[in-house]
């Protein structure tokens, strides 16, 4: 009966455990860094005097170079969004410090 009661209590504290975050996925903090890097690139494509057609051809490769600077891949952003986006309290943490970044940014003229 002790032995049994062991297995519930190992299942259940299994069960009842929180997802543990994948191998591969990028830590909140760099989330929050690549995130604000990629609206201000959206800023910057949306600033520029030009037709929707030319920014759609501009964009990608502003996006490339905040990926490069960061030294992740689009596949491992892209996997790390869902991954955030799976449970929408993290989520919006992570994008509450975006714009809190992107407002300290912006109050010192950068």
């Amino acid at each position: 009966m002790k032995k049994i009661f062991l297995h519930f209590c190992l299942i259940l504290s299994v069960a009842c455990s929180p997802d543990k975050q994948p191998e591969g996925v990028l830590s909140e903090d760099k989330m929050v860094q690549i995130l604000t890097d990629i609206h201000l690139a959206e800023g910057i494509v949306s600033s520029f005097p030009i037709h929707f057609d030319s920014s759609r051809v501009l964009y990608p490769y502003l996006e490339n170079e905040v990926f490069e600077k960061h030294a992740v891949s689009d596949s491992v952003f892209r996997a790390s969004l869902e991954y955030y986006m799976r449970d929408l309290r993290v989520m919006d943490r992570i994008y509450a410090r975006t714009i809190d970044s992107l407002h300290v940014i912006e109050s010192s003229g950068k």
